[in-house]
């Protein structure tokens, strides 16, 4: 009896509604996993990449996904009529193996020719600033190693009356195309050209100054404006001050990430701020005023007498500017909570005693507890006893 075969979605590990990017992206991952380049001599390794190449190819292609989808393994084995058998060895895989499998076969993957310009490589650093610097943004000072273009050679990386030539390997393309024996048969890859990484030209005589490079490295002073309302982990792009570009194309950007500082009162989660104050027992039972540190300064709260530990107010628009709308801020909710003193003078104690006893005698509670539960079993005891 032959072996029944598993879904594709199944083999594949995706929906029956993943997109063409989703498909692909989950067959890379099993073929990486199970290609027998990769695991030689493991017929297991090498059953699961067959499986997973079948629903790949069948699953990658618009018609054949709508006859499986519709008919399902039939589709392809002759058992619907109609429908059509499927010759799985007429899959372009060379197509598959160029765009998948390039990093196995000569390190390079299927790439489009970039002898034109090309944007240069984006650089990244960090700058540190302090909790208030974040609330209301501030300009800081980098410096950092920049590239530019060789004075001598003008960027072309050739010595002073000489020029770069075509490259002999790739033909001046930037491209080389290679063909290897793969378990699907005679695979075409193209890869950038290892001579002259793309360029299509090398340089026979290097300028002395940048040694063929065609850029002097810097050390360059940078300033950058930090906004209101970043929050730790935020970048700030810098556009074109990153890497040159390549025949021509512009600099990359310089992404700054930037690291705030803790604070030793404040905590902020999104643009709101919190933060605890301490009150006296006479402040909360009586009502008063309290003193409250914001990122703005100062500012006097009147609590309301009765006002119980833990309560939490709220400060509008003491928070932290939004990025979108520096007029528009968070809040700053602010915890009460009743401090005790820990020292405390004879007097004081006296008449905290006598506040105590006119206030429900809360220090004798216990006591009191204690002596009425203790009359109550004698009561029970001696009805025992005259029972």
């Amino acid at each position: 009896m032959a072996e029944q075969k598993r879904d594709y979605y199944e083999v594949l590990g995706v929906d029956k509604n993943a997109d063409e990017s989703a498909i692909k992206k989950a067959y890379r991952v099993l073929a990486k996993k199970y290609h027998p380049d990769m695991n030689p001599g493991d017929q297991d390794a090498e059953k699961k990449f067959k499986e997973a190449s079948e629903a790949y190819a069948v699953l990658s292609d618009p018609e054949k996904k709508r006859q499986y989808d519709q008919y399902g393994h039939a589709a392809f084995d002759g058992g619907m009529g109609g429908a059509g058998g499927f010759d799985f060895s007429g899959a372009d895989f060379g197509d598959i193996f160029g765009d998948i499998f390039g990093d196995f076969f000569g390190g390079g993957r299927r790439t489009r020719g970039n002898s034109g310009p090309m944007k240069g490589a984006n650089i990244r650093t960090s700058v540190r600033i302090t909790f208030e610097e974040a609330v209301f943004g501030i300009e800081k000072e980098l410096e950092l190693t920049l590239k530019d273009e060789c004075v001598t050679c003008h960027g072309s990386g050739a010595k002073a009356g000489s020029s770069p030539e075509t490259c002999s390997k790739c033909g001046g393309k930037g491209q080389v195309v290679f063909t290897q024996q793969s378990f699907f048969g005679t695979v075409r890859n193209v890869q950038t050209c290892p001579d002259c990484r793309g360029s299509g030209k090398v340089i026979k005589d290097k300028c002395p100054d940048c040694h063929g490079s065609g850029y002097i490295a810097n050390r360059k002073k940078i300033k950058v404006t930090i906004p209101a309302g970043i929050d730790n982990g935020q970048s700030v792009r810098i556009r074109e001050k990153g890497e040159p570009g390549s025949n021509g194309g512009p600099r990359g950007d310089l992404l700054v990430e930037v690291i705030v500082g803790r604070h030793p009162i404040f905590q902020r989660q999104g643009y709101d701020i919190y933060s605890t104050v301490p009150m006296s027992f006479a402040v909360a039972a009586l009502g008063g005023e309290v003193v409250v540190d914001t990122v703005d300064g100062k500012v006097i709260y009147e609590v309301k007498a009765g006002t119980q530990t833990d309560t939490r107010v709220r400060l509008k628009g003491k928070g932290v500017p939004s990025l979108r709308d520096r007029d528009s801020r968070g809040d700053h909710y602010v915890t009460l909570v009743v401090q005790v003193p820990d020292k405390l003078s004879h007097e004081a104690k006296e008449l905290l005693k006598k506040f105590d006893a006119e206030t429900g005698d809360s220090l004798k509670a216990a006591k009191n507890a204690s002596q009425g539960q203790g009359e109550h079993k004698e009561k029970e005891k001696k009805k025992k006893f005259w029972k």
